[in-house]
């Protein structure tokens, strides 16, 4: 676990954790790569690797289709990520679950935080796989018309509107280089995940101060913060 500089951000008694959701609560690789290979199929293309989707994703999936077409083939975008997401929605839980761990951290924040997931993911599968994995979680907020999507920070500026929370009593847990900006634009310190798509390697490079390599130490970064309070 590594804590040097922590919650340069924050003022206050953190109260509220959002959390990223692909690579941080979920993995969801290899069925992103099975609905991203589909599409591929489908109209003819070249399927991916499972690392090179693993490195396709942080940015929604509409980005995920753009990087996984050849290059000359991005006008067909719109084409293939409409069977991709017909193919996804009734394969998500294929091979997606949980990191080993994160079921007994969730049982013991979400007692005593405000809790929101916050993905790039278009906000049904997001609300989807919270109401039937997560369904402890009080919020899920996915990609959706209107709001600009991480690292932008419309969307944890929403969650934490719809929480009732503050930013300086706040956290984003996450995973990718995309969930530290979401971070630093939203004004929230932030805790990187090291089981994740990207790893601690990934994550010291992007600038986290704050690495966790379990769901478990978690709790024990909070309790520090909330020590001085």
């Amino acid at each position: 676990m590594t804590t040097d500089c922590a919650f340069v951000y924050n003022i206050g008694m953190i109260d509220t954790l959002l959390f990223d959701l692909d690579g941080t609560l979920l993995n969801t690789l290899d069925d992103l790569c099975d609905s991203t290979n589909y599409a591929l199929s489908l109209f003819g293309y070249p399927v991916r690797t499972l690392n090179e989707v693993r490195g396709f994703v942080g940015n929604g999936v509409r980005l995920l289709i753009e990087r996984a077409l050849p290059n000359g083939e991005k006008d067909k975008t719109d084409e293939v990520l409409a069977a991709f997401e017909t193919h996804y929605d009734k394969n998500k839980e294929n091979k997606t679950r949980p990191y080993d761990g994160i079921a007994q951290m969730l049982s013991a924040v979400c007692p005593h935080y405000k809790t929101a997931i916050v993905s790039n993911k278009y906000d049904k599968a997001v609300c989807d796989l919270r109401d039937k994995l997560f369904p402890q979680v009080q919020l899920a907020v996915g990609e959706r018309n209107g709001m600009k999507k991480k690292p932008a920070p419309d969307m944890t500026d929403y969650a934490l509107k719809m929480l009732g929370s503050k930013k300086e009593n706040a956290v984003y847990v996450g995973d990718s280089d995309v969930d530290i900006a979401t971070a630093r634009n939203g004004g929230l310190p932030f805790i990187g995940v090291s089981w994740g798509f990207r790893g601690r390697e990934f994550l010291v490079r992007c600038g986290a101060s704050v690495i966790i390599d379990s769901p478990s130490e978690l709790t024990a970064v909070l309790n520090e913060q909330n020590k001085i309070f």
